[in-house]
């Protein structure tokens, strides 16, 4: 018993004769006779009563109907079903977001989501590279959207959609750094307390080449958290210097500092290289350019 069989059934019931059928269907009259005759055989009774040119369904006929129907209404919703995952329409999307990322992507996408795809169903998930590499490898996130300076390279990841942000030493309108006439060294910069998520090596050996082994991130670096927000809100409110990438601190001020510190906050996709990618992520990878700020910078590949 297939499912096409059951199809013609519905097909037949509903036409109430063979030629008909055969028209709605686009089968020639032998293939939908020979369709019934495999059912019929296979279920060991007539589903029909052949009234001449005319059927009649047979008690039997009559219960299969009923069932075939429910089974071909399911088989179509299965279908569309199908159709509208591939296509990212409905399911399931879990995308989790490092500290910046998280400050600049989340309204963004749960807006667009809600505006463009309300029956998709979207998780944020917010944690340090790490945590989220990690609940990655274990398929509890489709995607994560991170510090990739933090990611050990690895097989069994991809890195791609890699944008750059402006990055420095950033302070509230006001701040008593500000308002200094001579330029401003890292050691002015030390007098107040200094705040920053988690920084990758490769930032910390930016840091000490710059301005030498006071600016080890281990020493100089007295208020941490994996949410920039938080900092950033500290900083709007007190002398605190906060490290980050500038777009994630709107109202906040640049220091002058001499050298400058010209770096970067690296970001980037990663996903499972293994694993076939949730279809709703498409969307995100096409939308992702336009909710970045305009200074991002894409980076290509990791």
């Amino acid at each position: 018993m297939t499912l096409t069989q059951l199809r013609h059934l519905v097909g037949l019931a509903q036409a109430g004769s063979f030629a008909q059928a055969a028209r709605l269907l686009f089968l020639t009259q032998p293939a939908l006779s020979r369709s019934i005759q495999a059912l019929e055989d296979e279920l060991g009774a007539p589903l029909f009563d052949r009234l001449g040119r005319r059927i009649a369904l047979t008690p039997l006929g009559q219960e299969v109907l009923e069932r075939a129907r429910r089974l071909v209404s399911e088989a179509e919703a299965l279908k569309q079903v199908s159709q509208g995952l591939q296509a990212g329409l409905i399911g399931r999307l879990r995308v989790g977001l490092s500290s910046a990322p998280g400050v600049l992507l989340s309204r963004p996408l749960l807006a667009h989501m809600a505006r463009h795809h309300p029956r998709l169903q979207v998780e944020i998930s917010r944690g340090n590279t790490s945590v989220l590499i990690d609940a990655l490898r274990e398929q509890r996130l489709d995607a994560a959207v991170v510090d990739v300076r933090s990611v050990r390279p690895a097989a069994d990841l991809r890195i791609d959609q890699v944008f750059e942000l402006s990055a420095g030493f950033l302070v509230r309108p006001g701040h008593p750094l500000l308002r200094r006439r001579k330029a401003l060294s890292f050691g002015d910069v030390l007098a107040y307390p200094m705040a920053s998520t988690p920084l990758s090596d490769e930032v910390a050996r930016l840091l000490m080449a710059r301005y030498g082994a006071q600016a080890n991130p281990d020493d100089c670096v007295t208020l941490r958290s994996d949410e920039t927000h938080h900092l950033v809100e500290v900083a709007r409110h007190s002398d605190v210097v906060v490290l980050t990438v500038c777009a994630a601190a709107p109202g906040l001020v640049p220091v002058p500092l001499q050298p400058a510190f010209d770096a970067t906050g690296r970001f980037g996709m990663v996903t499972l290289a293994r694993r076939s990618a949730a279809p709703a992520l498409r969307i995100v990878r096409e939308a992702l350019p336009s909710w970045l700020p305009a200074d991002a910078v894409s980076a290509g590949p990791a």
